[in-house]
């Protein structure tokens, strides 16, 4: 592993909630893939999928309650994926998607 994907992986700024929670990824191509998100930040999230993703890539992803967010891949190593929200998550409706997410 690259030190820069160590680095992106290990030293979040804010800490991370886990969660199960299924869901599909609009690609850059625009094929709809199945994703497994499992773990989510008011700013980020992490995703397992074995599609084929570039750091850089842009991404759409359905979340409960806030629905179709975008995310730019930060780093992708053995089908998991490190996102980062194009706009945060308000911290009024966060708590609610994890809600959501654990039902």
């Amino acid at each position: 592993m690259s030190s820069t994907a160590f680095n992106s992986i290990d030293d979040r700024a804010e800490p991370r909630d886990e969660v199960h929670h299924r869901s599909r990824a609009v690609l850059a191509d625009r094929r709809s893939v199945p994703v497994l998100i499992v773990n989510l930040s008011p700013h980020g999230l992490m995703i397992r999928s074995d599609a084929p993703v570039s750091v850089g890539e842009w991404l759409r992803i359905p979340l409960p309650i806030v629905g179709e967010v975008q995310v730019a891949v930060r780093w992708a190593l053995g089908g998991r994926i490190g996102c980062q929200l194009e706009r945060p998550i308000l911290a009024g409706r966060y708590h609610a998607v994890l809600a959501a997410m654990s039902a």
